[in-house]
């Protein structure tokens, strides 16, 4: 196996500056799902290489809780053997575990909350305007969707803005966007290093947003305002409410910027160009990330079969 399995756990450092030219150079939603992609691949491969340390640091020490067939004093002398890289390997798939079950359970239990709250309420629209003086608007996924809305934010926009702000809501809920946040959260309890691509899949998922709002609405000056306007009012009321968090506003400056801008185009960008090369980078970490994680495995399958008696 070699240095080839640590391959996978460092890998992810690259996440930064592919992230960086991702969300400037990349369409929103080539970059959601760009970034979702790698983050996914990358995860899993730093967990496989975490097994494999595993094994391999842990395979002398009594009570190793290997297959039966791999007890053999053979195979478990012909498996390389260091202690501290298999101790901390098991802390480190403990920590995972417990990380990314936080995670989904938190997302769950906040998923719930919010229909548990809407479920009296009858279904005439996909939109569902709460009698309050707190001023949100958050997108509540689920079968069926629903676009929560306060009294207190429809009575801060006009009519436009409004327009603009439910097209936003909706988008989210079309596009399933909660579905990347949660994987880009749960790859970035796996591997530290990946929360880059997690931060720049929640701005992409709002930049997303932010353009089909803006053609839905046919103007992307309009929908600066209205993203500026719920902005600047959100921040005077008082807390969104907890289950608002599937989506975060995202830095509303840099947004305004880019709705205020010529929009991208969705087309793939030319090789020769920083977001090009970004691609090409990060599809290259993460096919190396993933033939390390692979050469590793294989290898430690081959020693264990040579090792086996017949």
């Amino acid at each position: 196996m070699g240095f080839f399995v640590f391959l996978p756990l460092v890998l992810p450092l690259t996440s930064l500056p592919i992230a960086r030219l991702a969300e400037h150079h990349l369409h929103p939603r080539n970059a959601v799902r760009l970034l979702s992609w790698i983050g996914v691949t990358m995860a899993v491969c730093s967990t496989l290489a975490l097994g494999l340390l595993f094994v391999v640091g842990t395979a002398q020490i009594p009570g190793n809780p290997l297959p039966d067939s791999w007890s053999d004093p053979e195979i478990r002398t012909a498996v390389p053997f260091h202690e501290e890289v298999g101790t901390a390997a098991v802390v480190g798939l403990v920590t995972v575990l417990t990380a990314c079950s936080r995670s989904l359970r938190r997302h769950l239990r906040i998923r719930a909350r919010a229909q548990r709250a809407l479920a009296p309420l009858p279904f005439d629209s996909d939109l569902v305007v709460l009698p309050d003086p707190e001023p949100y608007a958050y997108a509540v996924p689920g079968e069926p969707g629903r676009v929560v809305v306060s009294t207190a934010m429809m009575d801060s926009l006009d009519e436009d803005e409004q327009r603009a702000l439910l097209a936003h809501e909706r988008s989210h809920l079309a596009n399933r966007h909660h579905r990347y946040l949660l994987a880009a959260q749960l790859a970035s309890c796996v591997n530290p290093f990946l929360r880059p691509l997690q931060k720049a899949v929640g701005y992409a998922t709002e930049r997303w947003a932010d353009e089909e709002a803006a053609g839905s609405v046919g103007d992307r000056r309009l929908t600066a305002r209205a993203v500026a306007r719920a902005a600047l009012v959100t921040r005077g009321g008082g807390p969104a409410p907890a289950f608002a968090a599937f989506a975060a506003p995202g830095p509303v400056p840099r947004r305004v910027t880019a709705l205020l801008s010529p929009a991208l185009g969705e087309a793939w960008p030319p090789a020769a160009s920083p977001a090009g090369l970004a691609a090409m980078v990060a599809a290259a970490g993460t096919a190396v990330s993933a033939v390390s994680a692979l050469n590793a495995a294989v290898a430690l399958l081959l020693l264990v079969k040579a090792a086996t008696p017949w």
